[in-house]
């Protein structure tokens, strides 16, 4: 195996190639090592084989010489036995096999046709993984890896016994260019990747005779990490030098080797500038910069400068990634990025605290940097409420100003106390264990030292929504504080405090304070106990403000209740009206005020106040809780009431319900839920109050859930006649169960559209003017229809069923078009035709508000699913319409986009059909984008010539004319464009219209399916092109 070692001397400097010559034959004695099997083992192992089901052979490496083909077939296999990595070791460990002669003298590997066969079906495998180091440096030693790179340096004709560094990429071939790069890509993570601490494997009893393979392995390991290390500098040369290539590089391909295998001598194809697989400048100068930024950040442990650089590539790394939409050829490790970076701005001292996207961590080191100590006492004390710094970051900042501490810094002391606080109070809301640095600050601690202390843990637990457990884990903080205190007046201080107050219950309290007192009595018969809380008494309205506090806070029902018993046993007045925020329904007050009891009133508002706040912040969990204890209450004495909660308790499930459907769930409703809405809907109790948003969300829910047939059949007629929400959902639910029918089936949309009209219409009133000239007055939101638009809008807007949506943006869009009366700048949609195409009072319509709720209605349901073409051509013909052009071209986009796989696929000619792609021309007219617009004109069934010669005679393009001759099929069309440009004495131009025409697939004399796959082809790349310049 001299190549293994012989190709890096042969790059780097003679000298290292006698001591690369120990590497020789490693491999061979490896595989002569497993090839050693005794006749009884193999017995044994005929025995087990015989005794299994068949399983399909592994393929030899051998059979891949045979069979030409049988490499790329088997490479195509989703798990492929042996995998790609695997071969490759086989592979090279059979070209670098060494031979014995007559005279038992070991000899290099032949350099004949199987060996060179076997190299190159290594690099064939390479190229299949498409040349990535990452998947490469995981799967294979650095001498296996430094041998395959070896030989890619080889046929790609790098030249020999020239070091990189003297070569000028410019003027290589790209394969050869690209060879050069990958090589010392690799030469630059290796020297990183080996100064990563690595657990050695220990041999066991049977692994003791493959020591010395491991250990030669270990010293060509070595012997060429030596070498890499040596010319560290050449490599980062070449790779800077490579950054400053603009133009895309290749790589070669399992079909550029083939053609290198078939004749090595000659270059031909693979030397082209568009043979192998193509690699973006930006890909290929995002992975350099990485690895670069690697290398630099490698050396900055004894060049502090060369943090800086690094921080400039990780800088470039980040801009180009978040310049490719869709990295194909890049890999790297975004997480170890995001690690580098923070690193390095940390370290150069690269970030401003007043930056909003500075990080935490860039933010505490600004503040250590600038010594202001109080700031980072303030961020830590915030950070234990939104944990946005791991513990261990905590910590080290800490041990970073202990050490400060050590060498003799002064001001320092307190600071470190303060942090060591702070980190204590945050691990005790994780449940943590308390450090023993925090324990030996209570053994010297100090009124102000305590004093913090309760400060920091009050401000911990200021987040909404925190969580029991951090409470729980509090109290039992403060209880250890307390245990912690010998002092009985820093107790006092403690137990005192209204933290202490709020988390501890009475029980708990007075067995701790007794715990104290007794442990004092023990330490020091001759202290005398200061008094406990308990002992001094507190005026009454300290401990009523102090309950209405905890009421206010409360979400636990049985406490809610026990406050209330306590204020009521201190003070008659009602509690209900302690927090101005806490509302029942207008519906609901008098019944609830009529309670005679005034704690049951009081505990009866509270908890539904409660409850409703719970479901309007989605937590819906103590919202069930506080619920289920309201019905158990009023079950008791009211009848009414518990009817109304039992309809809140509905609604609360139906909106669990439709909360977990908006974020994707799937699941249908229980029969339960469904059987108990429509028990709801039915349900006829005189003297009950109703809340009209329960049987609106009741209506919306089934549409949703498509109980069409309910809706539609089962409803009593005196509920469709008394409730304007369960008519519209019946007149949704009979339109959509009939679409697309025949035009006898269209009664319940005519309904449906009077309906809706009647909600969009005014009152108009006539007045004679001061001239005497009668005049109109419209009255907004009239009482014309079952219920005003803007409840309509609400309604609409707790719709999610497709199908319903797409009716209701039907409706509006016709009518729409109706009340603008503008045949040319019509809003297309579907099922248009079952609607009416008149309407008797136009004048009663109010035009503005149809406009509005057609766009709020297209935005909502694209919110709901911006996927959906129809909605998207709908929401670009609005913008249309409106002159928008930019906005309604960036639709249209979409709407193909979405319909073709982002145009891999052709675009379905319902998707864009004349009208649509005429208004995509006059969008790119009107934004004087000409070029485009002359492209586009070829999509039309019938090629609009006017249109197109227009255009490319306009001077004045604000697109990037010639750049688009490309797209261009229609010779017709590239024919014009020449003359245009001959005409004007623009040579380049003509130039480019000329090679665009000389395009042998144009040629008019091919067979029509030769001209239609260029057509597509062409169509498809300039409609990604469109899409990436205006979406």
């Amino acid at each position: 195996m001299p190549q293994v070692c012989a190709n890096v001397a042969q790059y780097v400097s003679p000298r290292v190639t006698d001591r690369n010559r120990k590497c020789t034959g490693a491999m061979a004695k490896r595989l002569v090592y497993y090839g050693r099997m005794s006749a009884e083992a193999a017995d044994r192992v005929a025995a087990v084989i015989s005794s299994r089901p068949s399983t399909p052979l592994q393929i030899s490496w051998f059979e891949f010489l045979l069979d030409n083909s049988l490499l790329e077939k088997h490479l195509q296999k989703p798990n492929a036995d042996p995998s790609p990595v695997q071969l490759i070791i086989q592979f090279l460990e059979q070209a670098s096999k060494q031979s014995v002669n007559e005279q038992n003298q070991v000899q290099a590997p032949a350099d004949n046709r199987r060996n060179r066969t076997l190299k190159l079906l290594a690099l064939k495998v390479a190229a299949h993984m498409k040349w990535d180091l990452d998947v490469l440096e995981k799967g294979l030693t650095i001498p296996v890896l430094n041998m395959l790179l070896n030989e890619l340096l080889c046929v790609s004709k790098v030249p020999p016994g020239v070091k990189h560094v003297d070569l000028d990429l410019s003027t290589l071939p790209p394969t050869t260019a690209m060879a050069v790069i990958i090589y010392n890509r690799w030469a630059v993570r290796t020297i990183v990747l080996s100064s990563f601490p690595e657990k050695q494997t220990k041999p066991g009893p049977h692994q003791m005779n493959m020591l010395s393979i491991v250990q030669q392995e270990k010293e060509m390991t070595d012997n060429i990490l030596t070498v890499l290390k040596e010319q560290a500098a050449d490599s980062i040369s070449v790779l800077e030098g490579a950054l400053h290539l603009k133009r895309d590089f290749y790589v070669h391909t399992l079909r550029t080797l083939e053609l290198l295998g078939a004749d090595a001598a000659a270059n031909g194809e693979t030397e082209s500038s568009t043979a192998g697989l193509c690699i973006s400048a930006d890909e290929l100068h995002c992975q350099v910069h990485y690895d670069l930024g690697g290398i630099f950040f490698h050396q900055s442990c004894t060049d502090q400068s060369a943090y800086e650089k690094a921080r400039d590539h990780f800088r470039q790394t980040k801009e180009i990634l978040k310049k490719l939409s869709v990295p194909v050829h890049v890999h790297l490790d975004e997480k170890r990025l995001a690690g580098y970076w923070n690193a390095c701005r940390a370290l150069t001292g690269d970030c401003d605290p007043a930056d909003p996207h500075t990080t935490p961590y860039d933010q505490i080191n600004s503040l250590i940097r600038a010594h202001n100590h109080q700031a980072v006492i303030e961020a830590f004390i915030k950070d234990n409420t939104s944990h946005s710094l791991p513990n261990h970051f905590r910590r080290s900042v800490l041990r970073e100003f202990l050490y400060k501490v050590q060498q003799g810094e002064s001001g320092l002391g307190e600071f470190c106390h303060k942090l060591c606080i702070c980190n204590a109070i945050r691990d005790a809301l994780e449940g943590e264990v308390l450090s023993v640095r925090f324990q030996q600050l209570l053994l010297k601690p100090s009124r102000k030292m305590v004093d913090f202390i309760l400060e920091v843990c009050t401000r911990s637990l200021e987040k909404e929504g925190l969580s029991e457990m951090s409470r729980r884990n509090m109290a039992g903080f403060l209880k250890t504080l307390c245990e912690g205190l010998e002092d009985l007046s820093l107790v006092f201080v403690v137990s005192s405090h209204q933290l202490f107050l709020e988390l501890l219950k009475d029980e708990e309290r007075k067995v701790l304070v007794e715990r104290v007192r007794k442990r004092s009595a023990t330490i020091s018969l001759s202290a005398k106990p200061l008094p406990s809380f308990y002992d001094i008494p507190a005026s009454a309205s300290v401990n009523i403000g102090q309950l209405e506090q905890q009421l206010i806070l409360s979400l636990d029902p049985r406490r809610i209740r026990q406050i209330l018993i306590e204020l009521h046993g201190m003070a008659e007045r009602p509690f209900w009206r302690v927090n101005s925020k806490w509302e029942v329904p207008p519906d609901y007050i008098s019944v609830i005020l009529g309670i005679k009891d005034n704690l049951t009133k009081d505990l009866v508002y509270i908890l539904m106040a409660k409850g409703l706040h719970c479901i309007s912040i989605k937590d819906f969990v103590h919202a069930r809780q506080l619920f289920s204890a309201c019905l158990e209450l009023v079950t008791e004495f009211s009848p009414k009431l518990r009817q109304v909660m039992l309809n809140e308790i509905l609604l609360l499930e139906v909106r669990a319900h439709e909360s977990l459907a908006a974020e994707g769930s799937k699941e249908r409703p229980p029969p339960d839920l469904v059987s108990r809405v429509r028990g709801y809907l039915e349900m006829r109790i005189h003297d009950l109050p109703l809340r009209q948003v329960v049987g609106e969300e009741c209506v919306a829910f089934m549409l949703n859930w498509r109980e069409n047939d309910y809706l539609t059949l089962q409803v009593p007629p005196s509920l469709v006649m008394n409730n304007p929400y369960i008519k519209v959902g019946q007149l949704l639910a009979s339109t959509c169960k009939e679409l697309p029918g025949p035009k006898e089936s269209r009664r319940t949309a005519k309904e449906l559209w009077d309906v809706v009209v009647q909600i969009c219409s005014v009152s108009v009133q006539h007045k004679r003017n001061n001239d005497g000239r009668v005049g109109l007055i419209k009255q907004r939101e009239s009482s014309l229809g079952i219920m005003h638009r803007s409840k309509f809008i609400t309604f609409i807007k707790k719709l999610r069923e497709p199908l319903v949506l797409t009716t209701l943006i039907s409706l509006f869009v016709r009518l729409h078009s109706i009340v603008r009366d503008d045949i040319v700048n019509e809003v297309t949609a579907e099922h248009l035709s079952i609607w009416p195409s008149t309407l008797p009072n136009i004048q009663a319509v109010d035009v503005e508000a149809v406009a509005v709720t057609v766009k709020e209605l297209v935005s909502y349901a694209l919110m709901l699913n911006p996927n959906n073409q129809s909605w998207l051509i709908t929401q670009a013909d609005i913008y249309f319409v409106t002159s928008q052009y930019s906005a309604a071209l960036n639709f249209y986009l979409q709407a193909g986009a979405v319909c073709s796989d982002f145009f891999t696929k052709p675009v379905p000619p319902d998707a864009y059909t004349d009208q649509v792609l005429k208004r995509m021309i006059k969008c790119c007219s009107m934004m004087n984008c000409h070029t485009q617009v002359a492209v586009l004109c070829q999509f039309l069934r019938e090629v609009d010539y006017m249109t197109a010669f227009k255009a490319l005679q306009e001077q004045n393009s604000h697109d990037a004319m010639d750049s688009f001759y490309d797209y261009i099929w229609d010779v017709t069309i590239l024919e014009y464009l020449t003359h245009i440009h001959h005409k004007r004495g623009e040579t380049e131009k003509r130039q480019i219209a000329i090679k665009a025409i000389g395009q042998t697939e144009l040629n008019t004399s091919n067979p029509e399916e030769v001209l239609q796959l260029a057509a597509q082809k062409r169509k498809k790349r300039f409609l990604q092109a469109m899409l990436k310049l205006y979406c």
